[in-house]
């Protein structure tokens, strides 16, 4: 799963598009379903399968040649899933705050997480793990009141009807055997069916898209297929231009996307999988602030999780899910059903707004305390407190003439002993839905 940025991003305009060209009672359907994604901001994404075993990175070891296919392969005997704990996986999560999680039900070495009928190459039938990985996970999650996403890899690098690799394609080209091709897209698109239909994803995360064009995977042919399975279910960006919104990967945007909806997906150290080598792990205060900062900007933060072989989650993950949740827990009224925060400039630091824009959220990382300042604001202030201790706080405006339409300065006093020992949240209520000056001053 490691495409580079620069490839998820050539289809957002295709995205941006083809939303544009909906017809109103379409774009309001749209909308409406994906109103629940919008309102989530936090979902697990859970990297599990036979690469667990090496601890290596997920397929992409043997396409980088940094292990032979046929090793990779032999994973298969080593995964057992005998710790698996589906109900302690979903109260993790659940805990965590996340509203939504996204497992591999099959990733680019071909190997199905669930008992597919279309293919015996699956943890069922070719491991002795002998369980369905996804079925009780799904379960659990839904007692929960937790959605459920599908991930799954458009290509297979182990099918033999698959053209091979971009580095590789020595199978062959399509033009030279396209009733080849068509057995490929036969059997891909009927693992799609068969995993709607056995677990009803209400989120599909689709990967791999980059190795062959839309008519190709026939793209409008599988959204339509799982539509008609559940027209509810939303679909990921990396279906060639037939997907409902974006997903980069590691790397935050910078200045806030354009496109409607979006969630930057992350590692918890440098790898998706189980890696025991890599002592990258980020710690909870960067996560929350990474965290904070998506949702200031309109997405939504999907963070991997890699477990082993054996289904046991590594602590450094267990302790980033709990912290996490702890901190949702004093401060998620500025996170969940929220909308995105105001202009950069107004405030240096990551916002949200409540829904009807009379409660604006500040958000301060690390141990700040003394003035901070909002700049154009021209609600009069309600009151200010402090999420978590409930703290009430005093304000001044500094600045303000009379006669002049330009508002003045807001210096807010934080007091010592209120922060929060990660990001610390203010709550500004205002008199109305929010108004800013975006002037130049003067009179």
């Amino acid at each position: 799963m490691k495409i580079k940025l620069f490839l998820t991003l050539i289809f957002i305009h295709i995205i941006n598009l083809s939303q544009a060209q909906l017809s109103p009672a379409d774009s309001t359907a749209l909308k409406n379903k994906m109103q629940w994604f919008a309102d989530a901001k936090l979902g697990i994404f859970i990297h599990e399968g036979i690469y667990a075993v090496n601890g290596i990175d997920e397929s992409w070891s043997f396409y980088n040649k940094k292990i032979g296919y046929q090793d990779y392969m032999k994973q298969l005997k080593g995964f057992t899933l005998k710790n698996y704990d589906p109900a302690y996986w979903a109260d993790l999560i659940a805990q965590s705050g996340a509203r939504y999680a996204v497992i591999t039900t099959k990733h680019h070495d071909g190997v199905a997480l669930y008992d597919s009928q279309v293919d015996s190459l699956n943890i069922v039938r070719s491991t002795p793990a002998k369980q369905d990985l996804i079925k009780p996970l799904f379960e659990a999650l839904r007692k929960r009141n937790i959605k459920c996403g599908a991930y799954f890899s458009l290509l297979d690098w182990s099918n033999y009807n698959y053209t091979g690799f971009i580095k590789d394609s020595s199978r062959y080209k399509i033009a030279d055997d396209y009733g080849r091709w068509n057995k490929f897209r036969s059997f891909f698109q009927s693992q799609i069916v068969e995993i709607s239909q056995k677990f009803k994803p209400d989120l599909w995360w689709f990967d791999g898209d980059w190795e062959h064009s839309a008519e190709e995977w026939e793209a409008s042919k599988v959204r339509d297929l799982l539509l008609k399975d559940n027209k509810n279910t939303i679909i990921n960006g990396r279906l060639q231009g037939y997907g409902d919104y974006q997903t980069p990967e590691q790397n935050f945007p910078v200045s806030r996307p354009a496109y409607n909806w979006w969630e930057l997906c992350m590692t918890m150290n440098n790898n998706w999988g189980y890696h025991p080598d890599d002592t990258h792990w980020k710690t909870p205060y960067e996560v929350i602030t990474i965290f904070t900062d998506v949702v200031a900007n309109g997405g939504n933060l999907l963070l991997d999780i890699g477990p082993r072989a054996d289904g046991t989650i590594p602590a450094e993950d267990v302790n980033v899910l709990k912290e996490l949740g702890a901190w949702n827990q004093r401060n998620g009224e500025a996170i969940f059903n929220t909308n995105a925060g105001i202009p950069q400039g107004h405030f240096y630091g990551p916002t949200t707004l409540s829904k009807d824009g009379s409660v604006l959220y500040l958000f301060l990382q690390g141990d700040i305390s003394g003035n901070v300042t909002i700049k154009g604001l021209l609600n009069d202030i309600k009151n200010i407190t402090v999420l978590g201790p409930g703290t009430s706080i005093n304000h001044k405006v500094v600045g303000k003439i009379s006669w002049s339409k330009v508002p003045g300065l807001v210096y807010i006093d934080v007091p010592k002993g209120v922060q929060d020992k990660y990001v610390t949240v203010l709550k500004v209520v205002l008199d109305g839905p929010i108004r800013l000056y975006n002037g130049k001053g003067g009179l």
